[in-house]
């Protein structure tokens, strides 16, 4: 009798677990009104007039400057 008890409570766990992932069935579909887009919309001057406003950078970043090492000097031939 006991182990029919924890094969069931086995079972019913197994199918507890799979219903969960499967997303547990019918419920679903309940908005079915026109979607709304809650995205901001982008404005285009204001875009172009920020990235004006970025300043150059007076030397070129190197991301790999600290894997190499530095310029050796230069040979002459």
């Amino acid at each position: 009798m006991r182990i029919l008890v924890i094969a069931a409570a086995v079972l019913a766990l197994t199918a507890a677990s799979a219903q969960a992932q499967m997303g547990g069935g019918g419920r679903r579909g309940g908005n079915e009104g026109p979607k709304t887009d809650n995205k901001p919309k982008v404005d285009e001057k204001a875009y172009k007039a920020a990235l004006e406003r970025i300043p150059e950078p007076k030397e070129k970043y190197d991301p790999w400057s600290g894997a190499r090492p530095s310029d050796p000097a230069k040979k002459s031939k």
